[in-house]
């Protein structure tokens, strides 16, 4: 039986080896090129789900003054809420002026100005469904936000969830 001498050890890098370091290099020109570092995301996450907190706020303050407009006899059950609401958007950093954004002058896409319905019943249902979605939309939105912000969402998502059951409560 011949002896056959091992098989030739190649001088220089593998194939494989030269492909993983390219990659990793792609990788790593590409996480460079983008601008920014994963803080930096983090705070740009952030800054947009306060912003969209603080729209959902102005939004939900002008349909309870929908509500209250077609059913004024409701100001003393709504106007507490609709305070909380207020100090909501404020907490997250809105303004009165968003008003003006809200009726489209800033805004690329308005909301549309809401109506409440005639029906007592109804007009307090579609709140609370508003009021039931916002809170759902922050608890979804905890996992994606640093601490202190998602604390806030978590304490305003709870308060929402009470105002849906009261504005239930009050429409039967």
């Amino acid at each position: 039986m011949p002896y056959s001498p091992p098989p030739r050890a190649r001088s220089g890098p593998r194939r494989r080896t030269l492909l993983a370091s390219l990659a990793g290099a792609t990788a790593l020109l590409t996480g460079c090129s983008a601008g920014s570092s994963p803080a930096e995301r983090a705070a740009s996450a952030a800054t947009r789900a306060r912003a969209r907190a603080a729209r959902d706020s102005t939004d939900l303050l002008a349909r309870y003054d929908a509500v209250l407009d077609a059913h004024p006899a409701l100001a003393d059950r709504l106007s507490p809420l609709r305070a909380a609401v207020a100090a909501h958007r404020d907490a997250f950093g809105g303004t009165d002026d968003d008003k003006a954004k809200q009726s489209g002058k800033t805004r690329k896409s308005p909301s549309p100005v809401p109506t409440a319905s005639a029906d007592r019943k109804e007009a307090l249902t579609s709140l609370a469904l508003a009021e039931r979605t916002v809170a759902d939309r922050r608890a979804a939105a905890l996992l994606e936000v640093p601490g202190e912000l998602a604390r806030l969402m978590a304490s305003v998502s709870a308060a929402g969830s009470a105002h849906a059951y009261l504005l239930t409560e009050a429409a039967k």
